[in-house]
């Protein structure tokens, strides 16, 4: 069941994302964005579903390494 919500934002913000989003997706994108910070099962599921992606586990441990040795590098 959905339920109908009033917002208040900026004149250039609405704009904004009648111009980018489109005018009858505006809820859809707002949703996408609002729903892992209230619903902890989904950001759940988010996780254990990006785990479960071989492809991009393996370029964020290769990143994560690549990285590890530019702590020699900070001026102390």
């Amino acid at each position: 069941m959905q339920k109908k919500l009033t917002l208040t934002i900026s004149e250039e913000v609405y704009e904004g994302l009648r111009t980018v989003i489109g005018p009858r997706k505006i809820s859809q994108f707002i949703e996408k964005i609002v729903r892992p910070y209230v619903l902890k099962k989904d950001l759940y599921m988010a996780y254990k579903e990006m785990a479960t992606d071989q492809i991009r586990e393996e370029e964020a441990f290769e990143w994560a390494e690549g990285t590890i040795g530019d702590i020699n590098d900070a001026e102390r």
